[in-house]
Parts: structure tokens; sequence; C-alpha cells
């Protein structure tokens, strides 16, 4: 290990949303001096708008430090993560690029279900952790009882503990010296064969795919000829840089490097996060490096199609999807169409936020407005005679009811921490969603950690928001995929004016069927705009209708230019009115508003 990588430090911070981390990392620039005052603002990795607006980090965001320490100046590489439950793959990318993570827990909230999961993804890649408590200049900072958790989860000692403030800057600075002293520096070989970790990647119009790379062994200079190993994609590259923390351009990268390769490539797919960029064979005397493990493949967990509104937008919206799933990796679509909707897109997402934050992007970013049909995840069907099951993504695939054997749904592993004086109101929270109890364990006298298996579907949708109103906002929550389980889930479908309407098709339990019915036909009888026609949504199962509604129709006073004479004369405007709207009917076709795929998804 040459002399120069001893002094790199690769880390990260982890923790739950809302604890603190783009604060504290503001500090650690502002100490480091990385970026000028003047330049300064808060939440200054956080990118986008949306970020800023709703105050959560939605990408993980690389910068280059130095600072000087007992005379030794040390290149610090830190990677800002985000903290909600959808964006744990961010994470885990995050994770696989360094050697050491600063575990935050905010002192008045004390440990919650994402810190648990990000300190064992954490654990499992054998970084070192760096607990701090953050917050602690708050008046309702509970600093002691937070350290008790933290040694009751990391089995530390409590003097490990470090105590810091992000909003003011208090420890801030001891922070980073155990930074530099307990993290190892990054192993590697400057004179091996190139072989460098994809963990994040953005587009750029002139420069191509821009990968976020950390440099495991050897060199990369700018016109070296590249190989992707996974994609058998290559390239030569046009720059490479670091992140100070916009992109600076610089000479080359070097082992143990956290920086940026500009690929020249121009298809996204073909420079994937998570795979090894090496030489092109041939170059450097033909030698080949190896592939180095990347992290587990995302599998999203909640399917839903967007169509453009405008038939023309198509092409656009295609372009725009692929520029948001290279640097969102776990954003996935396919081309589908549809009878009433026409052209769109089957898209996968980590969960409902995610859903949103790719919806808000597309209308920021690139000015579209999509449809959206109804989430779903993805259900397993067994059908007669044939023991190889298959995937439906889509309610409106399913095939005849009389074909299938059994259907089997996705159930999740559910940690909930939970004040202890919530736990009655959690424990009815979770009847409502089909979710079995497993266990109870005591994190300290006053917090209480609750493990559930519960259907994927029941708990994506609208349980976060219920488990926030049930606990005052304190409980916190956390779910993993375990496996698929037979289910008695049947098909619900909507008709407007007769037709179904396959956009608002969904799979629900056979038992909350006629309370779901109801409560979409009700609301789509308040979103969905009168006609000049009476307007029947329906709700039903195969063929049996289990709700209704009606939308009344416009009445124009055909009679009013009447006046005295019998009522026959006005009856039989009513009457020829009454044919005529009859006739209309029969052929008029009922717009439904985009808002109103939106209403059904909210209770």
């Amino acid at each position: 290990m040459s002399l120069r990588q001893q002094n790199i430090r690769n880390f990260c911070i982890i923790a739950h949303i809302d604890h603190g981390k783009s604060t504290l990392a503001d500090r650690l620039l502002e100490l480091t001096k990385t970026v000028e005052m003047r330049k300064m603002k808060e939440q200054l990795l956080d990118q986008m708008d949306l970020e800023r607006e709703r105050g959560i980090t939605i990408k993980l965001q690389p910068v280059q430090m130095h600072h000087t320490y007992k005379g030794v100046e040390y290149m610090l590489n830190l990677i800002d993560t985000p903290g909600h439950v959808d964006f744990h793959y961010e994470v885990s990318r995050s994770l696989a690029a360094v050697e050491g993570a600063i575990l935050l827990v905010d002192a008045t909230k004390g440990v919650q279900a994402q810190t648990l999961a990000n300190l064992y993804l954490a654990v499992e890649q054998g970084l070192t952790i760096i607990p701090v408590v953050n917050k602690i200049d708050l008046p309702n900072a509970q600093t002691e009882k937070t350290k008790k958790e933290i040694v009751h989860i990391l089995g530390c000692r409590e003097e490990d503990i470090l105590l810091a403030s992000g909003k003011t800057g208090q420890g801030v600075e001891q922070v980073l010296e155990r930074v530099i002293e307990l993290v190892p520096a990054p192993g590697g070989d400057e004179a091996k064969p190139l072989r460098a970790l994809i963990f994040d990647s953005v587009y750029n119009t002139y420069k191509g795919v821009v990968a976020y790379v950390k440099v495991v062994d050897g060199t990369v200079k700018r016109d070296d000829a590249l190989h992707m190993l996974g994609t058998e994609k290559e390239g030569v590259t046009v720059e490479v840089g670091l992140f100070k923390p916009g992109l600076v351009p610089t000479d080359i990268l070097r082992a143990g490097d956290i920086g940026y390769i500009a690929t020249g490539l121009k298809e996204v797919g073909h420079c994937r996060v998570g795979d090894t960029v090496t030489w092109r064979v041939g170059e450097r005397e033909k030698m080949i490096a190896l592939r180095l493990p990347g992290y587990k493949e995302i599998k999203p967990a909640v399917y839903a199609s967007l169509y453009p509104v405008e038939g023309d937008d198509y092409t656009l919206m295609r372009d725009s999807l692929d520029k948001l799933k290279l640097n969102d990796a776990a954003f996935t679509f396919e081309p589908e169409s549809n009878q009433a909707l026409g052209r769109g897109f089957r898209c996968g997402f980590l969960g409902l936020l995610h859903l949103e934050i790719i919806q808000a992007r597309l209308e920021r970013e690139f000015n579209l407005t999509p449809t959206i049909t109804t989430p779903s995840v993805v259900y397993e069907l067994e059908l007669h005679g044939s023991e190889k099951r298959i995937a439906l993504y889509s309610p409106s695939d399913l095939p005849d009811p009389a074909s299938i054997e059994k259907i089997y749904e996705p159930y999740v592993a559910l940690s909930i921490v939970t004040p202890s004086e919530y736990l009655g109101n959690v424990m009815s929270l979770s009847q409502s969603i089909r979710a079995d109890y497993k266990n109870t364990e005591y994190i300290d006298a006053e917090r209480a950690l609750l493990t559930f298996e519960a259907p994927l579907m029941d708990v994506i949708v609208n349980f976060h928001d219920d488990l926030k109103s049930a606990t005052s906002g304190y409980a916190s929550m956390n779910y993993e995929p375990i496996e698929y389980r037979e289910s008695d889930v049947v098909k619900l479908e909507i008709l407007v004016a007769g037709e179904r309407i396959d956009a608002f098709a969904r799979m629900i339990p056979r038992r909350a069927a006629y309370g779901e019915g109801k409560r979409v036909v009700e609301k789509l009888k308040e979103v969905i705009p009168k006609q000049n026609f009476a307007v029947a949504i329906q709700a039903a199962i195969g063929g049996k209708v289990i709700a209704r509604e009606t939308i009344a129709a416009y009445r124009k006073d055909v009679t009013g230019y009447l006046y005295g004479g019998d009522f026959s004369r006005k009856k039989k405007l009513l009457e020829k009115q009454k044919r005529g709207k009859k006739k209309m009917r029969d052929i008029g076709k009922v717009n439904i508003p985009s808002q109103a795929f939106l209403a059904v998804l909210k209770k």
C-alpha cells in the first residue's frame, strides 16, 4: 500500500430518515473548507429541488474533503445517503464503495427502524462503525438514554459513542478525527489491472454516461480504452475527476480513489450500477481484471403503469424514463399498451414514495404529467396441470379464474420501533393489514421493537401514514421481502358506463372486496365530472357487481320557453330529451381525468 493510500479514508453516513445526515455533512464541508462560506447553503449535497422541498435525501451524493490531523493531510471521501425505506438500495450501493460508516442517531428520537436496517447492512459489509448521537443541543435531547440504546444494538462501550450537533457544529471535529483514527485505508494495488466498481451513474449530453466509481486496483486516465465486464460494452474515457462537491476534472484516478469516469457511452443500459470497469482486452499487456462482487440485484416491490396523456408524448416519455433509470438503478420500465389508455410503460418501484418521486421528477425535469394506473405487487399463479408458477405483474393479465389452482402473494418481515405507550395502537393497526405477530423486543424500558410478517401490498399502501397517525408520529417502520405465500385474493374490476377500465383493476383479499369496491366507486363519483347522460360506476368480481354509484346527468331545461298550455306538450319534449340521452349514452364515451387514478389510491 502506497503512502498516498494510507492517507485516504472512504466513509458514509447512515441513519433513519430526518436524523440529521445532510446537516452533519454540511458541517463537515465547512470544517474542512471544501466549500467557500459564501457558496454554502443548507443541505448542500441535496442537489434536487425536490430533496430540499421535502427535506429528505433521495440520491446518494459523494464529496471529497481534505483535513490535516497531527501534521498529516488526509483525503476524506464522504457519501451522504438517504434514510427512507424506499431508498434502502441507495444505501447498500454507498456501503459497497466505502470502508467505514458513521451511524447517526437523533438524541430526541433514539434508535429507529431504519437505523437498525442500515446498521445490519453495514455490519454485513464488514465496515467499521462509528456511533454518533446527533442533535444534543436540543432541549428535549435524551442523550444518556440514546447512548444506552446504541450500546444495546451495537454492543460497543458507552465511551466509544461520540456526541455531536450537526446544527451548531459541536463535536463535529471529534467525529472527523475518529474517522481518521478508526476507518481503515482502502487496499488495492496501482500496479494491477484496472478494477473499478460503479456505485452510481448520471447522464451528460456531452460526455455520455458518467459513472461514479470506487477504484479498487490500477489507475485510469483520459483516453484509456474501457471494458464493462457485466454488459461486455466498450468505450473510451472522455474525462476522469473528483467530487468537490461538483465534478472537478483531474489527470488520473488511482487505487483507493472515489471519483467519476465519463465513459462516452450513449446507451444508458451499457453502464450499469454494480458493474466492474476494467481496461479493454488487449490493452496494458493483455491484463484482464476479475469482476468485483457487486451488490444484490434489486427487485422492484411495486408495479404501476404510466401512460402519456397525449399519444405524441410517447417517445419523449421513453427517453425521459431512460434518463431517470440511469441514475436510479432500482427503477425499471418496459413498454406496454392498453385499449383504453393507448401506449405506455409498466414501471417497477421500491414503494409508493419512490413512485411519487419518479412522477414528480417527470413533471419537473421533463414537463410530463402521466396517467398512473393502480399500483400492484407481483403475484405468482399456479395453473391447473402445471407445476411451474407464472408471475402476474398486472391484474389485467389475470387468466380465466377457472384455470387457476392457487395464487401466491409476496410477504415481508415488518419491523416497527415504537414507544411502549403506543403498543396497543400498533397491535390494533397490525390486525387491519393481515399481519402475523412474531416477537416483541424491548430496546429499553420505554421503546419496543415489534416484528410481524405481512403481505407486501398491505404494507406499502397507506400503512406508513396510518402508523404515524396511530403513534402521534413517534413510531418508525422497515420491511424486507421474505417469501411468497398462498393467499385468497380476487380481481376487483371497475366499470364506467359499462366499459371495463383496466387501469383501475386490482388484486385484493376476498374478505375486503365489498368494502374496497364501495370505497372506490364512491371516490370515482366525486372525481369524474358530470356528462350529458347518467354514468353508472360499478365494482365487480368476475360477472358479479358488488357496488354501484351513478353520476347524474347534466339536465337542460327543454321546457323553459313554454308558457301556459296543457302538460302533454311538456311531457312530449321531456320524452324526446330522454330518448336523446339514451342514444347519447349508447355512443357516448366517458373521459376520466388523470387525477382520478391517483385519488383511488389514497384512502
